[in-house]
């Protein structure tokens, strides 16, 4: 018989199995969305860094460092140029002057867009001219880039009343530039660019230039 103080078995509460896997599956993610977001910040951080280091020696190969004693990289004036596409003017100045500035310029190439950064003095002559991207055939195209040769060098001290503006195109197009040799779309878009910076410049260069 059983005793009427005999020791009943001891109630044991057990979680459902469902919600202790949910509590873990929780615990997982948390962690793992943390880690995600601290991750995504420092490669943001890195990016960014690179993005500015890169635009940092773009402009140093278009405005020499002797024309100013400012960062052109955080002076910088936003505008929108004739086709109604907003770009960044950067720009140099020394004792406060402006000395000089560089912006963007697109052109069409045989493969698609290419940009290019233009540098112009505070009187509208070309600083320098650089490739930023292109997608040009290797071995012809790309003979823009300054690195392939000098191609690109000889538009140095020009402006756009010198050459005039309709003597801004490749010699097969009845301008002063040579072409490549089977390679005219390229060098034709490069030009196209360039005069279409120079005339923006010549149309604005009171509020490229004034000292605010």
């Amino acid at each position: 018989m059983n005793s009427p103080h005999a020791l009943q078995p001891e109630t044991v509460a057990i979680k459902p199995p469902g919600l202790m896997h949910g509590v873990i599956l929780g615990a997982f993610c948390l962690g793992f969305g943390l880690v995600l977001a601290v991750t995504d910040r420092l490669t943001l951080d890195d990016i960014a860094a690179r993005a500015l280091e890169d635009r940092q020696n773009s402009l140093a190969q278009v405005i020499p460092t002797t024309l100013h004693d400012n960062n052109p990289v955080t002076d910088t004036l936003l505008m929108k140029n004739a086709h109604g596409r907003e770009i960044t003017i950067y720009r140099a100045r020394k004792a406060g002057r402006v000395t000089g500035v560089a912006y963007e310029i697109h052109g069409t190439g045989y493969a698609g867009e290419m940009k290019l950064m233009l540098g112009l003095s505070a009187d509208g002559k070309v600083l320098g001219v650089r490739v930023l991207a292109h997608k040009e055939t290797p071995g012809l195209g790309d003979k823009i880039e300054v690195k392939k040769g000098d191609w690109i060098l000889r538009f140095n001290d020009l402006s756009l009343g010198n050459p005039p503006a309709e003597r801004w195109k490749v010699k097969k197009d009845g301008g002063q530039f040579d072409q490549f040799a089977g390679a005219t779309i390229t060098p034709r878009g490069v030009l196209a660019a360039i005069r279409d910076g120079l005339e923006f410049f010549a149309a604005n260069k009171t509020a490229l230039t004034e000292a605010k």
